[in-house]
């Protein structure tokens, strides 16, 4: 086989990297026509399952980068988990209710909410939703990730909304379900309840005040012309003021400033005196925290009183050490309310206007309140010092418009009666990254009860009723159960279509008056709810599916999300997390560091990535990345990766190119036939495809990129396969040098391709139906390919690694020859090694040296020799380069003395000669 016919052949049989945007949708769409999942599970069937369970993305525009990176690595997993032997199947799923898709339907100019009944507006989401969920499955499906993409799971669809309902209902009997006024986040832009993870923090600038409260009966230890400082950054929260906190601990002091008397913590007494600018502060007398408990003070502009309560909660971080207290604005305020009886005002409606409840206030948005208190103050001589401050302020994460505290009646999951349980359950988790524990961990044991309860249109309704005589909740087993069944023919929409009397079961009456009557509740759950329920829903309800999964993976930010809420749900209901382990990837980046955004012009469309680059490269990118911190994506990233994608790529070109003529039934040779070089090229295949596996398990795709691209363009293309070149072309078609090679190659072929295929599913696709021998289908249905050990000989190993070295000392000579215009290519060149002692010895344990060089003569002269001066030394050894005597043979390229021996053939060396004339023979 000559050079020419077989670069020919790698051009004609394998196309080249620049058709992958062409070729992966024609290969998809033969995926698509075998059911190509369909195959995968079939073949794996009876083996040990691997679940990895599909956290569902919101149906609601197109997929991000962000996507495309989490679905990858879900996919790759997947991949490489069925190829280990698991029965690894996969169901994508989809988050579909929410606030979201309400405005999406409003904002469209469509449809007029007003004019339409709830039923009619949850008909257009809905339908909105699975819109948008095809065409996320269009582009999913176009980044090779294979799934049981006819069955997935969608919230919105009956018999998830039953089994959904049904979590709920197993929580309400195991008490863990109540309704309660506190103070929750609440948006305004939404006119919603929010759960912790709705919330996102981001700056804001906000008044800074300092009141003063005029001590009304200071029981004997206060002045009573004196006032105690309070410190806020919500002014708007005044008309709500009930009391005041102060820490039991803390030192008061009583101090004069400005005339007047004024009581603060002592510890924060010098930089409040700062930022109110006083100069003339006295100390009068100090007193402790816990004998202030009980003084009244007077309301700055109410006529009504502000009680002084002790509490854990305050600090010195900055302020006075007295907080001002509304138990219908705040937790801390709530929960020490509670304890002073001191009820409960929230003067503030849904969509953050001040209500009559705020006299001088009504009406007014919450916002533009704080600019007429402070000048209440300011006329009444309350306000001593007024400033802005930039801080860190919680954000409805949709709207991406402050949120309030605000006290509502809301349904609740009480997570401290089995928070311990799932802190237990954190602890058997199994974490990639091992942070994510801690993270969670702290997260469960700070939360407060879960809001479960929305005031919204579009989702899976509260089944709870309300007896019309005593409004006592009703809610059990048999009104859950009941409601379940119906959703499980009709879906949630029955809630508003059907009467009371349909939805509860026959003979249902008030457990405490009797009456048989009822209205229902007319909020929604929270989406966490839903999604939160999937491991039910989905895990527990699929046959192709098992409870818990092995494993949950989604980016950081679910540590809040919905490895919180499923968690959660998982151990409230089954008394065990729903997972087995958790792997959290970071955010994408641009290539600078920055977050993206369409403003700043950075975005990655993972779209026209797959059209112009093609869904390997985008896949490959993300096995090159270390996801679990934030990562970058660029144009220029993309197109190094692309460069490292054309060497794997012309790697396997040209070991497909050189197999073409095998037959690995009949022309396999034994290893211990086989030459040193091929002994040692197969053990380096081996530890390169140990390590793979290994990290794959380990799930560090990085590595798996990093050893798959060395081996191919290091260990293959610069070495083995570079001196392979001759006895590959020049040898006789059935010469066993030759047979053995190819055996090497095609071992490091199949390795390749089966290595490569859960990140490059197209390519190795196609390079597996190039390989000759395969009975397989597709890769997919292929198993990993097995590590021999026997095959690592750590002294073959060591030789030949010093070899390497040696060589590369000999290549860099040759590549200053060649700069000097002394030689054209290595074969035209004559080297002469000057070896010492060590190098000599290692030298005597090959053969063929001129074959390994590369080049057409090749002496070592013995130890000791001196070297001519214009050798290039080394460590060990100077290579002296000089230019080969004879011709050119115009077959294998070697400059010999031996070129033109043979008459018959005068252009060819005695070598090529004799192959070109055995050849002819056959």
């Amino acid at each position: 086989m000559d050079y020419g016919k077989t670069l020919n052949l790698l051009q004609t049989d394998f196309p080249m990297r620049g058709n992958l945007p062409q070729a992966e949708p024609k290969m998809q769409e033969q995926w698509e026509q075998s059911d190509i999942y369909a195959q995968v599970q079939k073949s794996r069937q009876g083996k040990p399952k691997f679940i990895l369970h599909d956290g569902p993305p919101y149906a609601n525009g197109d997929i991000h980068i962000g996507h495309a990176l989490n679905k990858i690595l879900k996919d790759m997993i997947v991949r490489f988990k069925t190829m280990q032997g698991y029965d690894a199947p996969y169901v994508p799923g989809w988050d579909t209710h929410g606030l979201p898709i309400e405005q999406a339907i409003a904002n469209s100019g469509k449809v007029d909410r007003k004019k339409m009944s709830v039923p009619e507006f949850r008909d257009y989401c809905k339908a909105y939703a699975l819109e948008w969920v095809e065409k996320q499955k269009k582009q999913f499906k176009r980044l090779g990730i294979r799934g049981d993409w006819n069955n997935p799971y969608i919230t919105l669809l009956p018999k998830y909304e039953a089994q959904q309902i049904r979590v709920f209902g197993s929580m309400v009997n195991k008490g863990y379900i109540y309704k309660g006024l506190k103070p929750v986040y609440w948006s305004p832009s939404s006119e919603s309840a929010l759960a912790e993870a709705e919330i996102e923090y981001k700056d804001k600038t906000s008044t800074s005040i300092y009141v003063a409260f005029q001590v009304q009966d200071g029981k004997g230890k206060l002045p009573e012309d004196a006032s105690i400082v309070i410190w806020t950054t919500t002014p708007w929260t005044l008309p709500a003021n009930l009391g005041i906190s102060i820490h039991p601990d803390f030192d008061y002091a009583v101090v004069e400033a400005s005339g007047k008397k004024y009581v603060l913590a002592q510890g924060l007494l010098e930089a409040a005196s700062k930022e109110i600018g006083w100069t003339d502060v006295k100390v009068l007398s100090t007193v402790k925290g816990s004998e202030l408990e009980y003084v009244v003070c007077k309301h700055p502009f109410y006529d009504r009183t502000s009680l002084v309560m002790v509490g854990e909660h305050v600090t010195l971080e900055a302020g006075t050490g007295c907080v001002h207290t509304a138990p219908g604005h705040g937790e801390d305020d709530f929960v020490i309310g509670q304890k002073y009886n001191l009820g409960v005002l929230c003067p503030v409606d849904d969509q953050g206007h001040f209500t009559a409840e705020a006299p001088g206030f009504e009406g007014l948005f919450y916002e533009k309140g704080n600019k007429i208190i402070t000048d209440k103050l300011q006329e009444s001589g309350h306000l001593l010092h007024m400033n802005t401050i930039q801080h860190q302020y919680p954000h409805d994460w949709r709207t991406k418009k402050p949120v309030i505290f605000r006290a509502t009646e809301q349904w609740f999951a009480s997570v401290d009666k089995f928070r311990q349980a799932m802190l237990d359950e954190i602890k058997r988790i199994d974490w990639t990254p091992e942070w994510g524990e801690t993270r969670l961990h702290n997260m469960i044991a700070d939360r407060g009860d879960w809001c479960i309860s929305r005031q919204r249109a579009w989702g899976v309704p509260i089944p709870i009723f309300y007896c019309r005589s005593c409004n006592e909740p009703v809610v059990n087993q048999d009104t859950v159960e009941h409601v379940a069944r119906i959703f499980e023919e009709e879906g949630s929409n029955a809630w508003f279509l059907r009467s009371e009397s349909e939805l509860v079961p026959a003979g249902t009456v008030c457990p405490k008056c009797g009456h048989d009557h009822f209205r229902k509740e007319t909020d929604i759950m929270d989406v966490w709810f839903d999604s939160g329920s999937s491991h039910v829903a989905v895990l527990d309800s699929r046959d192709d599916l098992q409870w818990p999964a092995d494993l949950y993976l989604e980016g950081s930010d679910q540590y809040r999300g919905w490895f919180n809420s499923s968690l959660i749900t998982g151990v409230a209901v089954k008394g065990e997390a729903p997972y087995k382990g958790i792997l959290s990837h970071g955010f994408t980046l641009d290539g600078e560091g920055r977050k993206m955004s369409k403003s700043l012009g950075n975005t990655i469309d993972p779209n026209k990535v797959c059209d112009k680059l093609g869904a390997d490269i985008l896949r490959l990118w993300v096995s090159s990345v270390d996801y679990q911190s934030d990562v970058r994506i660029s144009d220029n990233i993309l197109n190094q990766i692309t460069e490292v994608y054309r060497k794997i790529r012309n790697t396997l070109r040209f070991l497909l190119g050189n197999l073409s003529d095998f037959d690995p039934a009949k022309d396999r040779v034994a290893v211990q036939s086989m030459s040193e070089l091929d002994r040692f090229a197969l053990l380096r295949l081996h530890r390169m495809t140990d390590r793979v596996i290994k990290a794959y398990d380990a799930y560090e795709f990085h590595v798996v990129y990093q050893a798959v691209h060395h081996f191919c363009a290091v260990e293959l293309s610069a070495f083995y396969l570079d001196i392979l070149k001759d006895r590959l072309y020049a040898n006789a078609a059935e010469d066993g040098a030759r047979k053995a090679a190819q055996t090497v190659l095609y071992d490091a072929l199949t390795a390749i391709t089966k290595l490569i295929a859960p990140i490059l599913p197209h390519t190795a696709d196609e390079v597996w139906n190039y390989i000759p021998g395969t009975a397989l289908p597709s890769v997919q249905i292929a198993e990993l390919p097995e590590v021999d050990s026997r095959l690592f000989d750590e002294a073959l190993e060591t030789k030949w690694d010093a070899f390497i070295t040696l060589r590369d000392d000999v290549l860099k000579a040759l590549e200053e020859a060649r700069k000097s215009k002394l030689i054209g290519n290595s074969l035209s060149a004559a080297v002469h090694l000057y070896p010492s002692e060590a190098t000599a010895e290692l030298l005597k344990g090959f053969d063929q040296l001129d074959q390994l060089f590369i080049v057409s003569a090749l002496e070592v002269h013995p130890a000791g020799t001196k070297a001519p001066e214009d050798a290039h030394a080394f460590h060990g050894v100077a290579v002296k380069v000089a230019v080969a005597e004879g011709d050119k043979c115009e077959r294998c390229w070697i400059v010999t003395l031996e070129v033109g021996h043979d008459a018959e053939h005068p252009t060819l060396c005695k070598r090529c000669a004799s192959v070109i004339k055995a050849t002819a023979a056959v």
